[in-house]
């Protein structure tokens, strides 16, 4: 076979798997296409994800069924208050021998050695037990007793979290919110998908979401992933998106020199690539275009932005920053 036709055929079956798994969430979760198909993008480019809405959004449910139509581990974790690390990332307990009477530590792994992690309500949780997902979440790996313990592969944290003003929560810290590949807000039903959630719920319906992905299979989708080609000057211009959230740099625009104290990090602009190189496929292209990046601006930078006090009190979101960047920002660049 051709490499253009080899090509051609793996983009297809990206899409049938992308459009499959999509199709399986979809029997249990009624709208949400964009915060369903984001949560798939997130998967493949092998990325963690921040579900930010208030309770009764389903949440939770988009993260049970996404765990169930992969045949990967789950475990839950529910971020309480008197949370402590080691609930998380599991200690070392003695272990006695009854034939010979030794003792022995031996290290119990805790619940984040699954492959979907459900971080549920996880800014309910003190800084410092949150942070104990820091190393997990980036080196896919925790240290216990000076020992590194790998986490099984493909590892995916999905955390959910109620929106920071509601009493008996605590903010994120802003290195646990950069290892997360997107933030996503999950709105409101609209009228007509709040009748279909009833039709569901209300009258004995039970949908059954078959497991349609291997671990093995997702791993070399990742990969794949990957290997889609990005020209110079597209690269260029998820860059220039980037720099532009810094305040006072070169591709600055008004609104972030007035209401931004800090930008994103360079891990803003790997997210930009690897969830357009997703859209690609998805759009059975072996390239990314300009397109491809800016759909995935807000989710992938919106919580990388940290606004200043004046930013605060004149009610500005990070979104629309974003919005304002994604309008004055070309997408050819001046020369270097």
């Amino acid at each position: 076979m051709a490499p253009i036709e080899e090509v051609q055929k793996q983009c297809e079956q990206f899409r049938s798997t992308f459009e499959s798994l999509a199709a399986e969430v979809g029997k249990v979760i009624v709208g949400h296409q964009t915060i369903v198909e984001d949560v798939l993008i997130s998967l493949f480019a092998g990325g963690h994800v921040l579900l930010e809405g208030v309770p009764g959004l389903g949440k939770t449910l988009l993260v049970r069924t996404l765990s169930s139509a992969l045949s990967l581990s789950f475990r839950r974790i529910q971020f309480t208050p008197d949370l402590m690390p080691a609930d998380i990332i599991g200690t070392h307990i003695i272990l006695e021998d009854h034939a010979t009477g030794r003792r022995a530590f031996e290290f119990q792994p805790g619940p984040v050695f699954g492959q979907i992690i459900l971080a549920d309500e996880i800014n309910r949780a003190t800084p410092k037990t949150q942070s104990a997902m820091l190393e997990a979440m980036q080196e896919h790996s925790v240290t216990s007793g000076g020992t590194i313990h790998r986490l099984p592969e493909p590892f995916l944290v999905l955390a959910t979290q109620n929106p920071i003003e509601q009493e008996g929560t605590y903010p994120l810290p802003e290195a646990q919110l950069d290892r997360f590949f997107f933030k996503l807000l999950v709105p409101y039903s609209s009228r007509d998908e709040l009748k279909f959630i009833l039709d569901r719920t209300t009258t004995g319906h039970t949908p059954q979401v078959n497991p349609i992905l291997s671990a093995e299979q997702i791993l070399e989708a990742q990969q794949l992933v990957r290997k889609v080609a990005a020209a110079d000057h597209v690269q260029d211009y998820a860059i220039r998106l980037t720099l532009a959230t810094h305040p006072k740099g070169q591709y600055a625009t008004d609104k972030v020199n007035q209401f931004v104290r800090f930008g994103s990090s360079p891990r803003g602009v790997q997210a930009l690539m690897l969830s357009a190189k997703v859209r690609a496929m998805m759009d059975k292209r072996y390239h990314v275009s300009f397109d491809d990046i800016r759909k995935s601006v807000l989710p992938a930078l919106r919580h990388r932005i940290l606004l200043n006090f004046e930013g605060q009190a004149e009610g500005i979101t990070s979104d629309d920053i974003l919005a304002d960047i994604l309008n004055q920002v070309a997408t050819t660049g001046p020369e270097k």
